[in-house]
């Protein structure tokens, strides 16, 4: 399998949450695919209290095949996961990286998503502290940690944890590919 990675979102992503990855990533070799059920080339980030900058979009949901990637990363922001939970085509597309066993790393507001597939449901967890209860009652045994490692699922809480998120999602990759 070549060395690329996929980060599904939406218009309304914590910036750094989406760059911080992408670079630590692609300083390790790794091609990093931004996909979108967005129609649109380009989408806007959040970036802490307004709107941030544009990002292109690498490939479209529809065209986007989950057997190209070792890993998928689910960036937060309040915005991006409410419209990535619609969308039936981002909900299957995570569905074939669970189905395949690879690795899924989420961050902040992110593992909301895998609260629509039943996912999170017995599995290790942390998020920001705002979707506790919602990922508590999907089923996630929910951890206040800076990232919590389980099975093919990495979690963060929020930008400070940045760090430790990815040395764990390079880690994971570096050990199991």
């Amino acid at each position: 399998m070549e060395k690329k990675v996929a980060i599904l979102t939406e218009e309304g992503f914590e910036e750094v949450e989406l760059t911080s990855p992408k670079k630590a990533l692609e300083a390790q070799g790794y091609q990093v695919d931004i996909i979108s059920p967005n129609e649109k080339p380009a989408i806007k980030s959040w970036n802490h209290t307004d709107w941030g900058s544009e990002f292109p979009v690498d490939k479209h949901i529809s065209v986007a095949d989950a057997q190209e990637y070792a890993a998928l990363i689910l960036p937060g922001g309040v915005i991006n996961p409410d419209k990535l939970r619609v969308s039936e085509e981002s909900i299957q597309f995570v569905n074939r990286f669970i189905d395949d066993g690879k690795l899924i790393a989420a961050i902040c507001h992110g593992p909301l998503l895998l609260t629509e597939n039943g996912f999170i449901n017995n599995k290790r967890a942390t998020s920001v502290k705002n979707i506790r209860t919602d990922l508590i009652h999907a089923g996630a045994q929910w951890e206040d940690s800076e990232v919590v490692m389980d099975n093919q699922l990495i979690t963060s809480r929020t930008p400070d944890d940045l760090d430790a998120f990815n040395q764990a999602i390079v880690t994971h990759l570096q050990v199991n590919n």
